[in-house]
């Protein structure tokens, strides 16, 4: 194990976030911001917190990439993958990292994500 990354979120505070475009646009990839439109506030939650953990995970925070440079997406059963773009797909190879196990979980309050790293 490489890493590991931890991050909870009040669905409320999202939920108010989102009705700002521009909270959207620096936040989530154009993919994620249609899934966010079909489910709504605590998909859109789950995905800052998966975001967070990974970015705890590498080791950095948001420091050499951007929040947008890790896509969350579904693979084909909806289990959460984290895809990293330019300086977090650079961060991953520099610590020698080969693959990230990610969870995201919520109740109607709180989300909450993990990701490892090996």
């Amino acid at each position: 194990m490489l890493g590991l990354g931890l991050d909870m979120i009040d669905i409320a505070r999202i939920r108010r976030a989102l009705t700002n475009e521009r909270f959207l646009q620096r936040v989530y990839t154009e993919a994620e911001r249609a899934r966010i439109r079909e489910r709504g506030a605590q998909t859109a939650a789950g995905y800052f917190a998966a975001k967070e953990a990974v970015a705890k995970a590498l080791g950095t925070g948001f420091r050499g990439f951007c929040i947008w440079d890790i896509e969350i997406v579904p693979d084909a059963l909806g289990r959460p993958e984290a895809l990293l773009l330019r300086g977090a797909r650079e961060r991953l190879e520099a610590i020698g990292g080969r693959a990230i196990h990610l969870s995201i979980t919520h109740t109607d309050q709180v989300a909450a994500a993990v990701a490892i790293i090996e």
